[in-house]
């Protein structure tokens, strides 16, 4: 389900999908290094839709990685299916390749770690989805790297 074959190196852009907002993170384009960017508030799924497909054509990015919430059990709950759909949604919309990776403790560990910080409940908001995408991108760039296999979507 690759409309286009990521033949060159390009830049990955990680994407923690929530109710109220969108997470964002990519990578370098040697694909060592993960950085946040802004949160995206969520209005509805064709501009959710429209502004992801934006930021990746400005970004030089080659695929989407997005954070798929299966439960602890590794079973598909609802959300992980909403998850599956939107990213699909997303392959056609972008024309890139979207791959679903899982996520099941990157939302407690950024939490966590935030908490740990100090900064104020108020500002962990969107902190926490920017900090989800990028543990979610380093768990991908680790695993390309040591030479993981990544879930596609199916074809």
């Amino acid at each position: 389900m690759e409309p286009r074959e990521q033949t060159q190196r390009g830049r990955v852009l990680a994407l923690d999908v929530g109710a109220r907002r969108i997470g964002l993170a990519v990578s370098d384009e040697m694909l060592v290094t993960a950085q946040g960017l802004e949160t995206i508030e969520r209005t509805n799924v064709r501009e959710d839709l429209a502004q992801v497909a934006r930021l990746a054509g400005e970004r030089g990015v080659t695929l989407v990685l997005v954070g798929n919430p299966v439960n602890m059990n590794g079973e598909e709950g609802r959300q992980s299916v909403w998850v599956r759909e939107f990213a699909e949604r997303l392959r056609t919309r972008c024309g890139l390749t979207v791959r679903l990776w899982d996520e099941r403790l990157t939302t407690k560990e950024a939490e966590r770690v935030l908490r740990d910080s100090g900064i104020s409940r108020m500002k962990r908001g969107r902190a926490v989805d920017r900090l989800s995408a990028v543990l979610l991108l380093e768990s991908y760039l680790e695993s390309i790297s040591i030479g993981g296999a990544p879930e596609e979507l199916p074809g």
